[in-house]
């Protein structure tokens, strides 16, 4: 097995047992982690030279709407009832295979390029199996790790037709990926599904879907959020019938009652955050607060890659800076003055971003943190760029002032994929033209009314 050792680093583990290095060394042999300490000796080691540099565990994308890629500025002034109608009733039909293939692998390509090593991609742009089948080729060459999340399209209906809240997730396609498509939960890509829930759906499809999802063992991810619900006790309902455990995820949630957010985390349910375009589409204020009033912590997300960028440093900034002023103003109206102290620390917030991340997509025993025995998901950015230098605290320098151009490394189970700022792949300027050409005929396209 190739054994890899990164040497004199300052290392940011996000494992409570190891703390951080001020200066240290990972030992990785084969996918996994083998040690961390203040200096490792393994001559039989390749060696990375991580002087100058901050070693940290991957990001973690909870949210994203790949299929979007080819798309990027689109939706940027649009709000949610703009986006549902226009992005998924006028454009999303006009999509072929190839077009979601070659959005996701750039997509990806993006995100590994971006120090995300693990993403969520929350696909409901499949009206055919030849259009997941593409998403999830996509995915697998890009070389990152990701869930699949398997959704469904929302058309404008049509006269005769069921609305697509009253249609339940097919369990035939599900099963068909499963068996066929991506048959281990230990892989590189696992499946999921991405649901409508209670806020697009009938509640007779809402507990179709989740007892689906539950039977089959799968995270099961929905929406809430933009609007008023569809079903408006749904959750409670569902928790009353045992349907809300920790595999079931909820992505925004804004506008959550509170006892609706109770039954969630009570039964275990994750909540993500996707603070930009929350900010942007009147969503309310994040969810962030509220769930640590609650003792819980959100994941974090991009989301539609029509609408914002795809860099999760700028979202845990928007994260963090948001509930910062959030919780300021509510100090400032009690007290006439300004905070004594600030509510959130850097640390809690690229916690967001890594384990809590992980931690949603069921994966925080093999990710999110740098542990002897965990994946090798790694990423290593330059501590003497301009913007970085000098390196005071690492943590806050991850949060506040890094950015895509200073990760130099990215490793995914222990294969290097990004060295020296450059992905290691010779076919980016050709990939990059068919996004191009497919951007620019679905676009070219007619709008379907």
């Amino acid at each position: 097995m190739t054994r890899t050792l990164i040497k004199s680093g300052m290392i940011v583990t996000l494992d409570r047992r190891i703390g951080d290095l001020a200066q240290g060394d990972v030992l990785i042999d084969g996918e996994r982690i083998a040690a961390v300490a203040p200096a490792i000796a393994a001559d039989d080691a390749q060696v990375i030279d991580a002087r100058d540099s901050i070693v940290m565990p991957g990001l973690v994308n909870a949210h994203i709407h790949t299929w979007q890629t080819g798309l990027r500025g689109v939706a940027g002034d649009w709000t949610i009832l703009e986006y549902l109608h226009h992005m998924h009733a006028s454009i999303a039909p006009h999509f072929k295979p190839d077009d979601v293939y070659v959005a996701n692998l750039v997509g990806a390509l993006n995100q590994l390029n971006s120090g995300v090593t693990t993403m969520v991609d929350w696909c409901h742009n499949n009206p055919t199996p030849a259009h997941s089948d593409a998403a999830i080729d996509g995915l697998k060459e890009a070389g990152l790790r990701a869930v699949f999340l398997h959704g469904s399209p929302k058309p404008d209906v049509k006269p005769g037709q069921k609305h697509f809240s009253e249609i339940p997730h097919p369990r035939v396609e599900i099963e068909r990926l499963a068996r066929d498509r991506l048959p281990s939960r230990d892989g590189l890509v696992t499946l999921g599904m991405a649901v409508l829930g209670p806020a697009y759906s009938t509640y007779e499809v809402s507990r179709h879907d989740l007892a689906l999802a539950r039977a089959l063992g799968m995270l099961c991810s929905m929406h809430v959020g933009g609007g008023a619900m569809r079903t408006p006790d749904g959750f409670v309902r569902l928790a009353g019938e045992g349907l809300i455990d920790r595999r079931v995820n909820i992505v925004h949630g804004n506008n959550l009652a509170g006892d609706h957010l109770r039954a969630l985390l009570d039964n275990g349910a994750s909540v993500t955050v996707t603070p930009e375009v929350e900010l942007q589409m009147g969503f309310g204020d994040c969810l962030t607060g509220r769930l640590r009033e609650a003792g819980r912590a959100p994941s974090l997300g991009s989301d539609v890659e029509s609408s914002m960028g795809g860099d999760m440093f700028t979202t845990m900034r928007m994260a963090l800076q948001a509930q910062r002023a959030i919780d300021n103003a509510k100090v400032i109206a009690r007290s006439g003055g300004a905070p004594e102290h600030l509510s959130i620390g850097c640390r809690e917030a690229l916690e967001w971003a890594t384990i809590e991340g992980a931690r949603m997509a069921g994966l925080d025993d093999r990710i999110g943190s740098l542990a002897p025995g965990k994946q090798a998901d790694i990423v290593l950015l330059r501590a003497d760029d301009l913007n970085l230098c000098p390196v005071v605290d690492p943590v806050r320098s991850i949060v506040l002032h890094a950015g895509t151009a200073n990760v130099d490394t990215v490793i995914v189970a222990g294969s290097v994929l990004k060295r020296g700022g450059a992905l290691l792949r010779n076919d980016l300027a050709r990939r990059k033209a068919e996004l191009v050409s497919s951007s620019r005929r679905i676009l070219a396209a007619p709008a379907t009314t």
